[in-house]
């Protein structure tokens, strides 16, 4: 089959590889759509932190957004997923230590991640492996590529609840991403007054496009009080900033990250007393996500540009946009073109 191998930093190929095979409690999943986000360049581009401390080596295989349909079933694993359309988890737990026990498989030391962490493949190929125990069925209001914005939706889901808001209270989300696109409109289908702080204005007019009203740049955010702020830029010095314009005694949501240390006195936290709440994956808000994607509450479908064939992915990681594009800030992949 065919699947998108990166080589080396700036370096990548569609290469024939094995089809897979499902080996006990797993699936192969006929892949239909896969996004391509911010992990993936940065493998790409070398600067994943995982490459430098051991964690993943190249060749690898990227793609961690993926939906599909599952069409064929290892040992131990029900018949009944034949055929179904489905979504996964991409941290894939060892299952059995104290860390899995309790329900935090995303932050098993050995856990696997698909497409990112100890070679596990990814999904940017005509066909995925993954354990059965990982997948999310699809729903038939959930199509092809918003259950491929299901993991991201995921990763917004849960910076949404860590931030404990109530209908009606004031909620900032710094970056206008996908992930910060996705926190605001989950936000606001729970009733929470949503403000989008960014710098580009064509990212911030595509998301007031979606409803976001109330979007910012630095120089024009009003001084209102925020009952919680979600950092979802990335940007090294939002993390200060955050805990700054956050009102006292409430929570700061980190879930961007930066490409260099952030700086953050921690006396402002201690004096603010605020919560500093981390989010790393989607685990835990995916069958919430796919919940309200369902139900029409949220439709994260306008937020994809383009959809582009394995052959076009290296140019995407390398920075390439087509103007027609537009200002949608997601590239999905189908790797059947």
């Amino acid at each position: 089959m065919r699947a998108f191998v990166v080589t080396g930093p700036g370096t990548a190929e569609v290469r024939e590889v094995p089809v897979p095979v499902a080996g006990p409690g797993e699936v192969v999943v006929d892949v239909e759509r896969a996004g391509v986000c911010g992990t993936d360049t940065e493998f790409f581009t070398g600067e994943m932190s995982y490459l430098h401390t051991g964690q993943a080596a190249y060749p690898l295989r990227i793609g961690h957004e993926w939906a599909g349909v599952v069409s064929s079933a290892g040992p131990g694993v029900d018949p009944a997923w034949l055929g179904r359309r489905v979504t996964g988890d991409t941290m894939l737990g060892c299952g059995h230590c104290p860390r899995c026990a309790g329900g935090r498989q995303h932050l098993c030391a050995d856990r696997y991640e698909i497409g990112i962490r100890r070679g596990w493949p990814g999904a940017l190929a005509t066909q995925l492996p993954v354990p059965v125990r990982a997948l999310h069925p699809l729903p038939s209001t959930v199509d092809s590529v918003a259950g491929a914005l299901v993991e991201p939706g995921g990763n917004a889901l849960r910076a949404v609840r860590g931030a404990a808001l109530s209908p009606g209270e004031r909620l900032l989300v710094a970056g206008p991403g996908t992930i910060g696109v996705l926190c605001a409109l989950l936000a606001e289908a729970d009733g929470i007054e949503t403000h989008l702080l960014g710098v580009s204005a064509e990212s911030l007019a595509f998301a007031r496009s979606l409803g976001v009203t109330a979007t910012w740049t630095a120089e024009t955010l009003p001084p209102l009080p925020f009952d919680a702020v979600i950092d979802a830029s990335g940007a090294p010095s939002l993390p200060a900033r955050a805990v700054e314009l956050v009102e006292p005694g409430r929570r700061v949501v980190f879930i961007g990250i930066a490409g260099e240390p952030s700086p953050l006195d921690s006396r402002e936290l201690v004096f603010r007393d605020v919560t500093a709440v981390g989010v790393l994956s989607a685990s835990g808000g995916l069958a919430g996500t796919i919940d309200r994607y369902a139900a029409g509450a949220v439709d994260p479908r306008p937020l994809v540009a383009a959809t582009v064939g394995l052959d076009e992915v290296a140019a995407v990681l390398a920075g390439e946009r087509r103007p027609a594009w537009g200002a949608a800030p997601k590239i999905h992949v189908d790797p059947r073109r």
